[in-house]
Order: C-alpha cells, then structure tokens, then sequence
C-alpha cells in the first residue's frame, strides 16, 4: 500500500476543490487536481469547456500519469490527489489497492441544477454516482472498503468530519484545514476558470443551505442518480453534529 497518497474519488460540483484547498492547508500534505482529466476526456472524446487546454496541460495516457504519481511522492509528505470518479475508465485500475481512497458525494438534488449550468445535456455517467459506488463495493470486496464523505454533512460539521476522515487515514488532523487565502492555487489544473470561480472567492467551507427548487426538467435525471447516491450516503461519515 502507497501510505501517503489519499485518492478523492469525487463527482463534479460536490465541494471537492474546497476539500483540496483544506488538504493544502496541511503542513505535511501536498496536493494534485484532477491528475487523470485529460485521459478522460482523450478516452471518452467528450467536449467539456477548455477542452484543448487539458490535453496539453497533462499526459493524456491515465496508466502513465498514474505510475507517476506513485512514484513520486516526497519523502515524510503524504500526498493528497482530487480525482473524478467518472475519470476511472479504460485504465489498469491496480494501483487503488495500493491507496487511501474516499468517495465525495453530493445529493443530486442540490448537485444537478450547478453541474447542467457547464454541461446541459449532462448524463447519469457524468456524476460519477454509479461509478462511485461500484468503486466501493469493488474496493470491500478486496478488504478496503473506502471512507465516504457526504457534502451536507461536510459543510455542516467540516471541523468533525475532516478530524474523523484523518483519523481513519492515519493522519493528524490540523484546524488549518478549516480555512485558506481566498483566490487561486498553483495545484490549480488549467479548467480553473471555468469550474472554481465560487471556491476562488472562499476562505473556508462555506455553510451549509439547503436548495428549496429544482428544475422539472431534471427530473427523470434525478430518479437515475438517486438510488446510487442513498446507497453511498448510507456509508458517510457522520458526527454528533451533522448527523
């Protein structure tokens, strides 16, 4: 097992750049967005805004960005990796029993109104729900079933879930993971302008409100993410708080 690299296998709009942003604030964690976007998209041939810059921002064979990703990790540092979980297609998928994995979700009934604002014919595919949780059950079937994080529960408690989810890592939890410098990171990959404005103008987790309307149109979408989206939230981390 690779000790130190924490995979988030997260689906779009689901607080995951914020969750990178607190992992940044840890002084011994260093963070990698989105390493495997460009094989996504070179794989799948679909047409996502600032697609050309992500080809050539990245190696676009996921096998070899991956081996390099393992291979690289700095000494005494753990490493902290946002990926999609839709992202996890026609690749030697080995390398996640040698990680810490957590899925990210977000009910879809909050999650699809923002995710069709950047793609408006979006699918079942491009919430990553499905994928996530047969990544889960794949994962337990091997032994290392996956932390789960719940959005809602993360904005509502993020200093008790984030010390829970470190403590099952194996890291010491830090409260500078609680706030950060509003604007850009470094790690930022090429699709910053078009994903991150909200988390650009943000110093910390924003709190939680719940979403009164959703669109009818989304609907016959949303009875196909829900089934996938209770089964991965029945398995979140919960606290005191948030529950």
């Amino acid at each position: 097992m690779t000790e130190r690299l924490i995979c988030l296998w997260s689906g779009p709009r689901n607080v995951s750049t914020a969750l990178m942003y607190s992992f940044a604030q840890h002084a011994d964690v260093s963070v990698v967005d989105e390493p495997l976007y460009a094989h996504y998209l070179r794989v799948t041939g679909r047409d996502h805004p600032g697609r050309d810059d992500v080809l050539a921002s990245q190696d676009n064979d996921g096998n070899a960005a991956m081996r390099v990703l393992l291979s690289t990790i700095p000494a005494n540092r753990w490493v902290f990796a946002k990926q999609m979980a839709h992202h996890l297609i026609d690749l030697d998928r080995a390398f996640l029993h040698k990680t810490h994995n957590v899925l990210l979700v977000r009910d879809p009934r909050e999650m699809l109104p923002s995710l069709t604002v950047q793609l408006p014919n979006a699918t079942l595919a491009d919430t990553g729900l499905k994928q996530q949780w047969e990544l889960y059950l794949e994962l337990e079937a091997h032994g290392r079933a996956p932390q789960v994080l719940d959005s809602r529960q993360l904005l509502i408690d993020p200093a008790g879930v984030l010390a829970t989810l470190c403590k099952r890592l194996g890291l010491s939890f830090s409260e500078r993971m609680l706030c950060w410098e509003p604007g850009a990171r470094p790690e930022d990959g090429v699709w910053a302008p078009y994903w991150y404005q909200a988390v650009h103008q943000s110093s910390g987790f924003q709190a939680y409100r719940a979403k009164t309307e959703f669109p009818e149109h989304l609907c016959e979408l949303l009875a196909d993410c829900e089934p996938w989206y209770q089964q991965l939230f029945d398995k979140a981390i919960r606290t005191d708080n948030s529950a």
